[in-house]
């Protein structure tokens, strides 16, 4: 089956758009309080308290070897989007540090808190709802998840906190506490522009193709799909249920695979953790009856 990399040229505005959010958010808000970030954007705030190098250059930098790593693990339009992001972060890191923009806040830490979350939140789940990344940690977690199974939400913690921690080398834990106030605000924001924000979701899908679907699912998104028997407590009809976990990122993704097929299915989106119990296993393409971690 052919994949669906359909390029669409609102998901670059969209895209362009976020970012711009975000820039702006770490240009005017995070840089002038003395905030940290996780993930990459968090190690270019710490290269430039540390060596002075301008984020808008080392987003580049440090991106550049992590999309050439992982490029096979993208997709087609997943690079695309992935470099476009990287490249139009910092362009807007760049333009926001040379707009002479400043917020008088009176030296309110916890309203910088808030619009940081806000404005990184919104900008990111906008990058995420049209199919894009801004790279780094992304990257990485896609990488760490086909080769060794790790789902992406598990990885991308784990690199937050861990940028989190070292940022305390040049920011006190005052300053720490409303870091964590933004990535609060950050992670409700983005869910509420991007159905969650790094945990992995579940589909259920209902459809009279559901052989289709399965095989167009893991074929273009290389997830594992499993069919769940159900019967109706009405109508006592039997029929088989699509099941698959999928990213952040390819929510949007699949719903067009769905709607493609057949676009009068019933889907159904629900947080992992909530929807299965211990030992709960999937056939994926890489590993067979993977367990599914709560």
């Amino acid at each position: 089956m052919q994949k669906d990399e359909s390029i669409r040229f609102l998901d670059f505005v969209m895209i362009a758009l976020g970012c711009c959010l975000y820039g702006l958010g770490l240009a005017v808000v995070n840089i002038p309080n003395n905030l940290a970030e996780g993930g990459i954007t968090g190690v270019t705030l710490i290269l430039r308290a540390l060596l002075g190098i301008d984020p808008a250059l080392s987003t580049i930098l440090i991106n550049i070897p992590l999309i050439f790593i992982g490029y096979r693990f993208l997709g087609k339009r997943s690079l695309i989007y992935t470099i476009f992001g990287t490249f139009t972060l910092s362009f807007w890191l760049y333009v926001w540090q040379r707009v002479p923009i400043s917020l008088d806040i009176h030296h309110d830490m916890f309203i910088a808190g808030i619009l940081a979350g806000i404005a990184g939140g919104f900008g990111s789940g906008i990058v995420y709802r049209f199919g894009g990344t801004t790279g780094g940690t992304d990257v990485v977690a896609r990488i760490l998840e086909k080769r060794r199974g790790i789902a992406m939400g598990h990885t991308l913690f784990a690199l937050d906190a861990v940028v989190l921690t070292i940022s305390l080398c040049y920011i006190d834990v005052l300053h720490m506490m409303y870091t964590l106030l933004a990535a609060y605000v950050f992670s409700r924001l983005v869910s509420l522009t991007q159905v969650g924000a790094y945990a992995a979701h579940g589909l259920l899908i209902v459809s009279s193709k559901n052989q289709e679907i399965a095989d167009a699912l893991m074929d273009e998104l290389e997830r594992g799909a499993s069919y769940i028997h159900m019967s109706g407590a009405y109508s006592k009809t039997e029929r088989e249920m699509v099941y698959c976990v999928i990213g952040p990122n390819e929510l949007n993704v699949a719903k067009r695979i769905i709607g493609r097929i057949d676009p009068q299915a019933f889907t159904s989106i629900i947080d992992v953790h909530e929807a299965i119990g211990e030992g709960f296993t999937y056939d994926s393409p890489s590993a067979k009856n993977r367990n599914i971690p709560n």
